[in-house]
């Protein structure tokens, strides 16, 4: 069964394969991303995070006074609250929390530190709000997931309060593309090649150093970073970005928990109403988060 899934999945993305341009990649995300709509007990609402469009979902039973901040992939230069909502909104309902999705600048026609800083600004709004930082998890996937740790990375060097936990989905870590599965797992990965990754770090990066540790921060000192768990696919070629950055973690004495999902392809997650691995990742993740919760 799981294989049958995974196979209806790679045929979706080889249907729609990405386009040339900016703008024509990001409907691209979009209608893949929002194959399937979210379900009807969901209570939808747009937020407006000082200038910037965001949406706050929240499941029945969950509680209001917890918060997912969720900060969407697509290479920094593509991607959306609803390229994400399915994603989002049931890693909500697992982990019994309302979420906030936020629309973050996008690369080209926004650089580096663009994102960086509209994540700064999400999570002030969000204490603003009212929510304590222990209610409050930080998650991502991909180019989201390097969002996540840089701004957990930035509230530690402001000496501000960490969130609860952070929760990363196929992060993407190393902007310098050194891991080695990005040349052994590219015959597999229906999503990532090198020579995308290296066009959206460019675009993304312009003329910072790819090692700056919030470009890429699998080189960043880790030591008092939240609790952590990274869920990667063993088919996509950031597998590499995923395992070395959960080793820098945990030798830097964080509480990581890294899985890997067998035959699981980048950002796996984002299609759990057809793949049961999705599901049961998101079940996971939530039931992880649900155990770092304080307050």
């Amino acid at each position: 069964m799981g294989g049958t899934e995974i196979d209806a999945i790679r045929a979706l993305l080889a249907a729609k394969p990405r386009p040339a341009g900016w703008a024509e990649r990001r409907v691209r995300i979009e209608d893949v991303g929002a194959a399937w709509p979210v379900a009807d007990d969901l209570r939808l609402e747009p937020a407006n995070i000082d200038g910037m469009p965001g949406e706050s979902s929240l499941a029945p039973e969950s509680d209001p006074s917890r918060v997912l901040l969720y900060l969407h992939g697509g290479g920094f230069c593509a991607g959306s609250v609803l390229s994400h909502r399915r994603l989002v909104t049931e890693a909500g309902r697992a982990a019994g929390m309302r979420t906030l999705a936020i629309d973050y600048r996008l690369a080209p026609e926004d650089p580096f530190p663009a994102a960086l800083e509209d994540a700064l600004t999400a999570w002030r709004w969000l204490r603003r709000e009212g929510f304590p930082a222990d209610r409050i998890v930080v998650g991502g996937d991909s180019a989201g997931g390097n969002l996540t740790i840089g701004l957990c990375n930035r509230l530690r060097a402001a000496d501000e309060a960490q969130p609860a936990c952070a929760w990363l989905i196929s992060p993407w870590t190393d902007l310098t593309m050194s891991g080695a599965s990005m040349a052994a797992k590219a015959a597999i990965d229906p999503l990532i090649h090198a020579a995308y990754l290296e066009e959206v770090a460019e675009a993304y990066a312009r003329r910072s150093d790819r090692r700056d540790p919030l470009v890429s921060p699998l080189f960043s000192d880790l030591k008092g970073f939240p609790p952590t768990l990274i869920q990667v696919g063993s088919d996509e070629t950031l597998l590499d970005d995923a395992t070395r950055f959960a080793a820098r973690a945990g030798a830097a004495d964080v509480a990581v928990t890294l899985q890997v999902w067998p035959h699981m392809i980048h950002a796996f997650p984002m299609w759990n109403a057809r793949l049961a691995d999705g599901r049961r990742a998101l079940a996971e993740a939530g039931a992880w988060m649900r155990r770092w919760r304080h307050g």
